[in-house]
């Protein structure tokens, strides 16, 4: 069973930047569109930013729009969330999520049927 591992979560100061890093645990995986979605306390979850296939196509929720960044590398089989002038509101539970039958980039996360565990991001004040 493949799985997608997150890496890179922790605690940034306000106004800093974090990387998130999503790896699929299988070589012989090949993830089509994905993307990541985080979850507050208390709030349901939300999407971030997502990626088509080839990378040429993004979509980012307006909350996270000019500062954050979504890549991959089909390659190496993993996506990178470059987070910058981290605020309050961005502290959640990330997690990755991974297409296997559509290429083009999704805020649904029905699209989804890979996810990663979750990482902890928490924005200190």
């Amino acid at each position: 069973q493949v799985q997608l591992l997150e890496s890179g979560g922790g605690v940034v100061q306000a106004g800093d930047s974090l990387r998130l890093s999503c790896a699929a645990s299988e070589r012989s995986f090949t993830p089509l569109a994905m993307a990541w979605f985080r979850q507050a306390p208390g709030k349901d979850i939300e999407s971030v930013a997502a990626i088509s296939f080839m990378g040429a196509n993004k979509y980012f929720a307006d909350s996270v729009k000019g500062r954050f960044t979504i890549s991959r590398d089909n390659d190496k089989k993993t996506m990178v969330l470059q987070m910058n002038s981290a605020k309050p509101k961005d502290a959640a539970i990330y997690y990755c999520a991974a297409s296997q039958t559509t290429i083009n980039e999704s805020a649904s996360s029905t699209t989804y049927t890979i996810w990663g565990e979750g990482i902890q991001v928490t924005v200190a004040s």
